[in-house]
């Protein structure tokens, strides 16, 4: 057995070594092998743990010792039988020798301290093995090694040891946070049930006593030892150890042990006095304790009510928060963190206390206890609101869950009395809101603008959660909550506007109350009537009506001091975001108080906004702007227009700053072109486009002024197209022309879409302009059409320029259409057909020739594509991903009657090979969504090409498709095995089968019906009954009534068969 023992603490020895790698694999091997089989090798490791050398020191060293116990734990854990006599004993003595040894006669492993928590850890997986039929006397033979005789002093290593195995037992078979990370085993859940009744029944009490005995030792001794001066802090440091965790252990045992034994006329005085102790982390240990003690199930609602008199907790939290809160503000800035976290263990502690309090409010059916227990709360009310005001947000939200529940009683009784609510309630409301309204300013010394930090993510969420406690402030009294925010917030604009110094945070708040007004005041109107009391005004005339006549609401004072108080100017980020936050949030304000228009741009294009030097901020303003000018653009005077253009043009040049790719397997072309700081450039294009369109009643002036914003971006694209073709292997010139054009694309989105019928006097768009531009990207497409970010960049300019300058351009179709299909990867032709789509959206029967030189090959390509075989998850989403979209632009042609395309003379004589494709894919079951679209495309071709007569639009021979293809695929697909009734997706399948028959027999007419109960419905041995019931439904009943009937007769038909 030596040779064995030197072997295993020789792998260890060697694993330990790091210049000994070449036979780490090996040792480890070995090592795990040793580990796996502990029911026979804790033979070998009980000895290298406990084994000493002639002079009294342990024989091997502390890394072989620990595998020891790691190996032990193996044996231990997972075992519920007792183990056998032999092994008890054999373990026993060895591990109580070594106590005596080591802890009671040495220096309890000081050399390697981390031995000692593993030894309490193996210590108590034994005890549980062993406890209730082997060892009871565990606790008692642990007693007599703390103080071996009456006079003794205790040992002070054997009680650390004693707190530890309790602690550790605590965890294992009552938190509940440890059961439920493992994996739950029912043999395990019995025994530890079983430990915890045998502890309470034979040790709990001698337990107690030991710890609370050994921590007010402990306490006097402290106590004592800083009474002299120039103490020993060795034994001063020792004596708070005891304590700390004796403390600690009291706290994990008082939740499943008989509460009368903690607390007692004894614990209460000596937990108060540690709760105030100057140790931190005794005080925090204190509050744990105290915590679980309150929070500890009763069953009796009395009991728990005279827990909480006995504790007296309320009183003590309330002077230890004055006290702790004057230490805070001695301290000013010099910050304490523990001194912090003990106030948020205070907070913690009394939210629980409330929580508990509030169980009795609200749920006890005894009316006495249900009162007396009112007074507490309402004696907590007040230590909870200086809580909730704490400046430091860790300890402020330490009561958010039992303000929560105070809140959500209130609105209970708000619902069922329609009496006012009482003084009290309302006197802690109008206090809450004040410490809420606090709360939301900013800290003064934070960056808001430093989108890196943290601790403005952090502020944000608490604002939010603050700002849902308001929200239920509102719901038991409006008016207490919006007269609240009205007061503050104009307040605070007016002592700007009059001079009066305030602090950047306050300034903030207050523009943050108007911004979040609108969503707080639920009887405020919608539109222009959030902001004025005017009357009912009709739709059409409202753009004529005079509002300024009519007085302000709430909201619309508010908004017009933040305007007319020039706050905007303020110098700090923050505020002036807020405000342009604010005043693009609440546009509908400026069409009744137009005199603010003005003032609102002049400080929007200033430096207050998008001329800011901070390049975080005018990105953000970017946005804004391009909001409020879309939403207020019909009451900005035409006369300002040229001159707000003409003071952000200096904005719109593009820049290109190229870093180094995060993604080495994207193209780096694609990884170049995303900028969040050009996608935000973007919107400023858009808004040059909205701004220019306003100028339609003066076609040369809005003409000049947009050639004026795209001549500077077309030079730039020449320039860039040049650079590009050079063969030099720079990719800044391609994503400069990328950019330009997603540039020139915003600024035709800016205008107004084409209108499908032209009203008399309309305006249109400076066409010749947009042409030009139209041309000039369709140049850049032609010489560069390999490189995939172009070409994206092309799709979504043209159908921009498309929408705004309709017919004018289609004869541009062709050639981008070549030049898109010329270079392109299977995930374009998604966004390609998608973009065909919207184009015949918007130019619809201008769009015939392009689709009938189109339809042909791209039908062709698809149909090669999609017969393909599927290699992979990503082959099959693009595979599905193509098959829809084509799908839906066959659609989109019938639904636009362009029906026509595909039986033109280009592509009549494919047209039955397509036809007889998409009714081949109606049959695939597998793909119902897919099989929705066909059907709907099938049933529109019956609709046209059905059609008895061919001056309708009947195609000759299409009948004998209905009735010898189509009619035989409609039956086959509800019979097929693959095809379940009870899955909604085949439902809706059923469903649009059921309009395909009734729209053949709508089209066909009588020969249909007779077709299906003479000829179709008999040679599939249909009984003439059934056949003549079915064609008889088909007939008579409306499209609801019949997929009703028909849903029913295939389910009912599936079951019988």
């Amino acid at each position: 057995m030596e040779r064995e023992i030197d072997q295993v603490v020789q792998a260890i020895t060697i694993a330990s070594d790091p210049t000994q790698v070449s036979l780490h694999q090996q040792v480890l091997a070995y090592i795990g092998t040793i580990q796996q089989n502990a029911a026979t090798t804790w033979r070998l490791a009980l000895p290298i743990f406990v084994d000493r050398n002639a002079e009294g020191s342990r024989k091997h060293p502390s890394q072989a010792r620990f595998f020891a116990l790691r190996v032990l734990d193996e044996f231990f854990d997972n075992r519920f039988e007792p183990l056998d006599a032999e092994t008890f004993q054999i373990l026993q003595q060895a591990l109580v020798s070594y106590i005596q040894s080591e802890y009671v006669g040495g220096s309890a492993e000081s050399d390697a301290p981390f031995l000692r928590n593993k030894f309490s850890h193996t210590l108590t997986l034994f005890f549980l093995c062993t406890y209730c039929e082997q060892w009871p006397t565990f606790f008692s033979d642990i007693f007599t090694l703390i103080r071996p005789t009456d006079n003794s002093a205790f040992n002070r290593h054997i009680s650390l040891l004693f707190f530890h195995i309790v602690l550790e037992i605590s965890g294992e078979v009552a938190d509940q946070m440890i059961k439920s990370a493992r994996p739950y085993d029912a043999d395990r859940h019995a025994r530890d049930a079983r430990v915890r009744d045998a502890v309470r029944e034979r040790d709990a009490a001698s337990i107690n006593e030991a710890v609370l005995t050994l921590v007010a030792e402990g306490s006097e001794r402290m106590l004592s030892l800083r009474k002299q001066d120039g103490s020993n802090t060795r034994d001063l440091d020792a004596a708070v150890e005891v304590v700390d965790w004796g403390i600690r252990t009291f706290g994990s045992y008082v939740g499943w042990i008989d509460i009368n034994l903690t607390v007692t006329p004894t614990t209460v005085p000596l937990l108060f006095n540690l709760l105030a102790d100057p140790s931190l982390p005794i005080r925090l240990a204190t509050s744990v304790a105290l915590l679980r003690i309150v929070a500890k199930g009763l069953k009796e609602p009395g009991d728990k009510l005279s827990l909480f008199k006995v504790l007296s907790l309320g009183e003590v939290l309330d002077a230890l928060e004055v006290k702790t809160r004057s230490q805070q503000v001695e301290r000013g800035s010099d910050t304490d963190e523990g001194e912090e976290s003990y106030r948020e263990a205070l907070g913690k502690l009394l939210n629980v206390l409330g929580l508990e309090v509030a169980k009795l409010t609200d749920d006890c059916p005894n009316d006495d206890i249900r009162k007396e227990a009112s007074t507490q709360m309402a004696q907590l009310l007040a230590v909870m609101l200086r809580f909730l005001a704490d400046p430091y947000d860790d300890t402020c939200s330490t009561v958010f869950p039992l303000l929560q529940i105070i809140l959500s009683g209130y609105k209970r009784s708000r619902k069922i009395s329609t009496e006012p609510i009482d003084d009290t309630k309302r006197s802690f409301l109008v206090s809450l809101l004040q410490v809420l309204l606090t709360k939301m300013k900013w800290d003064p010394d934070a960056d808001p603008a430093d989108a890196d930090e943290d601790d403005n993510a952090e502020f944000e969420k608490i604002r939010k959660e603050l700002r849902t406690f308001m929200d239920s402030i509102l719901s038991i009294d409006q008016h207490l909550v919006t007269d609240a925010v009205r007061t503050l917030a104009l307040n605070t604009i007016s002592a700007y506007q009059n001079g009066i110094s305030i602090e950047w945070h306050d300034a903030e708040l207050g523009i943050y109350l108007v911004y979040i007004f609108g969503e707080i005041n639920k009887t405020g109107g919608k539109g222009r009537a959030a902001f004025c009391h005017a009357p009912t005004v009709d739709k059409d005339r409202r753009k004529a009506t005079d509002y300024s006549e009519y007085p302000l609401t709430t909201h619309g004072e508010m908004l017009y001091a933040l305007v007319q108080s020039g706050i905007s100017s303020y110098p700090h980020h923050a505020v002036s975001l807020q405000f342009f936050e604010t005043v693009s949030r609440y546009t509908d304000f400026f069409k009744i108080r137009k005199e603010c228009i003005i003032p609102t741009l002049e400080a929007m294009v200033d430096n207050r906004g998008l001329h800011n030097e901070n390049p975080t901020f005018r990105l953000r303003l970017y946005y804004l702007f391009h909001r409020f000018i879309k939403e207020a653009k019909n009451d900005i005077p035409p006369d300002i227009i040229p001159s707000i253009t003409q003071s952000i043009q200096d904005l719109l040049p593009i820049e290109v700053e190229l870093s180094e790719p995060e993604d080495t397997d994207e193209n780096p072309i694609t990884e170049a072109v995303k900028s969040s700081a050009f996608d935000s450039q973007l919107y400023l294009y858009e808004t040059t486009g909205i701004l220019c369109s306003l100028l339609f009643r003066s076609p040369e002036q809005q003409a000049a002024l947009l050639l004026s914003l795209v001549k500077p971006l077309m030079d730039e694209l020449s320039i860039n197209l040049q650079a590009s073709t050079k063969g030099v292997q720079d990719i800044l010139p391609i994503v400069k022309v990328h950019h330009i054009i997603m540039a020139l694309g915003n600024i035709s989105k800016g205008f107004p879409d084409y209108p499908p019928t032209l009203p008399e006097g309309y305006t249109l768009p400076p066409l010749d302009v947009l042409g030009q531009v139209a041309q000039a990207i369709l140049m850049c497409l032609e010489a560069m059409n390999v490189h995939k970010v172009v070409r994206d960049a092309t799709r979504f300019a043209f159908a921009r320029i498309i929408a705004t300058a309709g017919p004018s351009v289609t004869h541009f179709i062709p050639p981008l259409m070549a030049n898109l299909l010329a270079h392109f990867e299977p995930s374009e032709l998604v966004d390609f057909m998608n973009f065909i789509g919207l184009l015949i959206h918007k130019l619809q029967k201008d769009m015939f020739d392009v689709l009938d030189q189109l339809i042909g090959p791209l039908s062709t390509h698809i149909t090669a594509l999609l017969s393909q075989p599927i290699s992979g998850t990503d082959d099959e989403r693009s595979h599905n991903d193509t098959k829809k979209a084509y799908l839906s632009l066959l659609n989109n042609i019938m639904s636009n009657k362009l029906h026509g395309i595909f039986t033109s003379e280009r592509n009549s004589p494919s047209f039955e090979s397509l036809i007889d494709s998409l009714r081949r894919q109606a049959e695939d079951v597998s793909d119902p969504s897919s099989q929705k679209v066909t059907l709907t495309f099938l049933n529109k071709g019956v609709n046209i090409w059905g059609q008895p007569d061919s001056a309708q639009g009947g195609l000759p021979g299409f009948d004998r498709f209905i009735y010898e293809r189509l009619v035989p695929t409609i039956f086959h697909v509800p019979s097929s095995p693959e095809f379940n009734v009870k899955d909604g997706q085949m439902m809706v399948v059923l469903h649009e089968i059921a309009n395909l028959l009734q729209g053949i027999c709508h089209i066909r007419g009588a020969e249909a019906y007779n077709y299906f109960i003479s000829v179709f419905l008999p040679s599939q041995n249909w009984p003439a009954e059934t056949a003549l019931e079915f064609t008889t439904k088909l007939r008579d009943l409306d499209g609801k009534n019949f997929r009703k009937y028909f849903t029913d007769f295939v389910r009912s038909s599936g079951s019988s068969s």
